[in-house]
């Protein structure tokens, strides 16, 4: 099998990367950057995100385990004091795959007909520094609303704990294919209304967002931003494309859960 161990950087995270590598390639793996079957993550889930998008176009044939030297975060299963264990898990045991859905993002521009097409495992996020964004929303081809506000958050459903539940979301369990949108401060009065709650949006449903004003916007992918402009429409559904995490151990999303934002840490 073929490996790659992505690093947050930090020297706790650097000297796990090196130990695991040293290991692995002593069981007889291959360290391979390019095309690993599977990708390591050491660090937060920040990490892992850097990793899924760094091997985005492997989807199909490589699968992300995660090692968490922070706090417990939702795409890791492991921590520093089990590495020996995961090691030898790696080398000696076939992996169960477990699958999330994405986010499937398009921008498509006024000018020359170009598109812009993005995956994402947390979310994507459409805010501007003009003012408010005003869009009209349709929803499988019907017009739903017109949205004013300070932005939109879409996110999948593992992306539901992220910033999603900090703007008020709902935690959606990974085995739905679904997307979620939920509103930044949308403005609501006599002249202007919207839905004004989260909206969950089934795989065969797409969202498409028209500008209502000129103007350009800042996109975020996960947490990578990009300014846009002259933007004609912003297209958003589950993807056919799906995330595979390796799996040696159950760990079940609502223990997760549970554990990050329940659970008392103890003394």
């Amino acid at each position: 099998m073929k490996f790659k161990i992505v690093s947050k950087g930090d020297e706790r995270s650097n000297r796990i990367k090196a130990t695991m590598k040293q290991y692995l390639i002593e069981f007889d793996l291959e360290y391979d950057r390019k095309e690993p079957d599977l990708v390591i993550s050491v660090g937060g889930d920040g990490t892992l995100l850097e990793a899924f998008h760094r091997y985005v176009h492997r989807l199909d044939s490589t699968a992300f385990i995660g090692v968490h030297t922070g706090h417990l975060g939702f795409y890791a299963d492991w921590v520093p004091d089990e590495v020996e264990k995961l090691i030898i898990e790696i080398a000696k045991t076939p992996f169960q795959v477990v699958e999330y859905p994405l986010l499937e993002v398009t921008i498509r521009s006024k000018t020359g007909g170009t598109e812009d097409r993005f995956l994402a495992l947390n979310e994507a996020t459409i805010k501007t520094a003009d003012g408010s964004v005003v869009f009209d929303v349709e929803i499988k081809g019907e017009h739903f609303e017109t949205f004013r506000g300070d932005g939109l958050c879409i996110s999948t459903p593992s992306g539901s704990t992220a910033y999603n539940k900090a703007l008020g979301g709902g935690i959606i369990h990974p085995s739905l294919d679904a997307i979620q949108l939920t509103e930044m401060a949308s403005i609501n009065n006599r002249v202007f209304r919207t839905i004004g709650s989260p909206l969950i949006l089934p795989k065969h449903h797409t969202a498409l967002l028209k500008p209502m004003v000129d103007r350009s916007f800042l996109i975020a992918i996960d947490h990578f931003t990009t300014n846009y402009v002259n933007v004609k429409s912003i297209q958003c559904r589950v993807a056919e494309e799906r995330i595979r995490f390796a799996r040696f151990r159950p760990f079940p999303f609502w223990n997760r859960v549970r554990d990050s934002f329940v659970a008392e840490e103890d003394d």
